[in-house]
């Protein structure tokens, strides 16, 4: 039984990975009404601090990268995964951040979240126009920081090759959101 569940491994998890994923959702600690009363937070920190864990979870995405050449991480979970991904993709990291924390900016996108609005930044003079991205977060909800992670890329010019995540919730249909691009979920609930 896990942790949360109603986690199971995701669309086009091959059956051998299939028990290392199911370990991997036992990790997963369910935080109710964070940020707010209704919400059910899945919080991801037990799986990063589980070496082995970890792991699996950056080479089971890292096999999805295809012919990506960078590998771009959302603020601020999708940083550590991204990062991880990249190291065994062998490809270099970049993160998507927050408005204001970065020193030089190339662009920046607005968007709604359940909850509130945000705006990404891309940092300035990393990816150029025609690099193939592999975008990477912790968690695929409503699709809300997805699409404008996605969104920011392509006003770049970056051509985007997929998505992958650890955990999608299926129930809030975020995947729609990223329209005809692939999605890479370890897991879903």
């Amino acid at each position: 039984m896990t942790a949360v569940d109603d986690i199971r491994p995701g669309p086009g998890v091959d059956g051998d990975s299939a028990e290392d994923l199911l370990r991997i959702a036992d990790l997963i600690r369910p935080v109710p009404d964070h940020p707010e009363p209704g919400v059910l937070f899945r919080d991801i920190t037990p799986v990063l601090a589980d070496g082995g864990a970890f792991a699996t979870v950056a080479t089971e995405l890292a096999a999805h990268t295809g012919e990506a050449e960078l590998v771009v991480g959302v603020e601020a979970r999708g940083f550590l995964l991204g990062a991880a991904v990249a190291l065994v993709a062998g490809l270099g990291t970049v993160p998507v951040r927050k408005a204001g924390k970065l020193p030089v900016v190339a662009a920046s996108r607005s968007y709604d979240l359940e909850y509130g609005s945000a705006t990404l930044e891309l940092p300035a003079g990393v990816v150029e126009p025609g690099t193939r991205i592999y975008v990477v977060d912790d968690v695929l909800a409503t699709g809300g920081t997805a699409a404008a992670a996605c969104a920011l890329l392509t006003d770049v010019g970056a051509e985007i090759v997929g998505f992958g995540t650890l955990l999608e919730l299926t129930a809030l249909q975020g995947r729609a959101k990223l329209g005809d691009l692939r999605v890479d979920a370890l897991l879903s609930a």
